[in-house]
């Protein structure tokens, strides 16, 4: 990992911080804003960041996830991230909802779930330059893993990780759980 993309990935976060801080937008309610002194991260992991060769689904299969609202949301499973990860094999599918582009959703829970990380998994996007083929690599950066706007207040409805994202190992990348939980 270099000392470039270490700068780069603490910028971030401290561009998030503020976001959440002072933006009319944020998810943090306007009552506890005060309080707010930023998110909680784990350290940047170089082991985090993990090749994956990807499947692409061709006739997605519909998967319904289970919200925070209790109100399941439909999204297709458009491909699989299979890598390794702590020298054992593991995947992650990505979906996303139907007609959608561009960025490809990755909730996922780990064993710091509930622990070190919100209790209802967290989430990640990953944006290819380009349209995706069976057996391309991409990089999975677990510490660019984020909470999902219900973790911070109950008026946002948020997707939960279906079972065939439950990983069975500990990732210690990305957020923390919310200070506020």
């Amino acid at each position: 990992m270099t000392s470039d993309y270490v700068d780069r990935l603490e910028a971030n976060r401290r561009e998030k911080d503020e976001f959440f801080a002072e933006h009319p937008q944020s998810p943090i309610p306007p009552e506890r804003r005060d309080a707010f002194d930023g998110l909680d991260y784990f350290d940047p992991d170089a082991d985090s960041r993990v090749d994956a060769t990807v499947t692409v689904h061709e006739d997605p299969d519909p998967v319904e996830m289970e919200t925070t609202a209790s109100n399941p949301v439909r999204y297709l499973r458009v491909v699989t991230f299979a890598f390794t990860l702590d020298g054992a094999e593991y995947a992650l599918s990505g979906y996303r909802q139907e007609g959608e582009e561009g960025a490809i959703f990755v909730p996922f829970r780990d064993k710091t779930t509930g622990q070190e990380s919100y209790h209802r998994g967290r989430y990640m996007e990953l944006e290819p330059e380009a349209e995706l083929a069976d057996g391309d690599v991409v990089t999975v950066d677990f510490n660019l893993a984020y909470n999902p706007f219900c973790a911070y207040s109950e008026t946002f409805s948020c997707p939960l990780p279906p079972e065939e994202n439950w990983l069975e190992t500990t990732v210690r990348a990305g957020e923390r759980a919310p200070p506020l939980e």
